[in-house]
């Protein structure tokens, strides 16, 4: 799926013209249409170009300046903040990274996942309870059902479900917030990996030891069986025909 395509998406799930006006200018502050420091044109101005009234402006501002991307102050403008203040795990700002540039996203994901994963698996595997073994089971079988499923139908989301299990399982409530916060960039990193010829089918064996490892209570084996997964995903993703850059994609 290409940007263009993946804009498209975006816009059809708007409910509000707020919701529209915040990705507008969320969508051209990732874009570079404004540098960090730059000042946004005139109220009057943009409300004009984007269609709407000062007060859904004015509003979209708000929600921006919240996500740490705008600044606003009484008679000097709203000005556009440096990157290092965003809100990186914001899902907007996510999506809007995704569409803008999917291949540092990738990277970034792909980081994260190695600093965190691993050690939550090793949290995992002290401190999970049956019912948290039993959610990565039932994780690991949806993963499989939609992995025999015409189009495999689901796999992502049922991959997504079984990383954010694996982060519950340690009980440490911050590390389930982050999984949840980042859904979106996992999302986006998973459905480029499994678009790879065999990557779904040899994912599944290294979800299983995940699984096998937190159940016998060996956090070695279940940071290593991480570990192996993230590895995997990150060649996959190279490979990959989804992979930004790769012919036929535009992003």
């Amino acid at each position: 799926m290409n940007g263009v395509q993946r804009e498209a998406e975006i816009v059809e799930k708007f409910q509000t013209t707020h919701q529209r006006v915040v990705h507008e200018l969320g969508r051209r502050i990732v874009a570079g249409a404004w540098v960090p420091g730059a000042s946004l044109p005139v109220e009057d101005a943009l409300a004009a170009e984007i269609g709407v009234s000062r007060g859904v402006l004015r509003e979209a501002v708000k929600s921006l300046a919240a996500k740490g991307m705008l600044h606003v102050r009484p008679r000097t403008g709203t000005r556009v903040l440096p990157p290092e203040q965003w809100n990186h795990l914001d899902r907007d700002v996510l999506r809007w990274k995704q569409a803008g540039d999917a291949a540092a996203l990738l990277r970034d994901t792909g980081e994260l996942r190695r600093i965190v994963e691993p050690e939550a698996a090793r949290l995992a595997a002290d401190r999970a309870d049956p019912d948290d073994v039993r959610v990565l089971y039932e994780s690991l079988a949806a993963m499989e059902a939609a992995a025999a499923a015409p189009g495999r139908s689901g796999y992502v989301e049922a991959d997504i479900a079984f990383h954010r299990a694996l982060l519950d399982a340690g009980g440490n409530r911050l590390l389930g917030s982050l999984g949840r916060a980042v859904e979106i960039a996992l999302e986006h990193s998973f459905h480029i990996s499994t678009q790879t010829p065999g990557a779904v089918e040899a994912s599944l064996p290294g979800h299983r030891a995940v699984v096998r490892a937190v159940e016998a209570r060996d956090p070695v084996a279940a940071a290593d069986a991480v570990l192996a997964l993230i590895e995997a995903a990150e060649q996959e993703i190279a490979q990959s025909p989804g992979s930004p850059g790769a012919a036929g994609d535009d992003v």
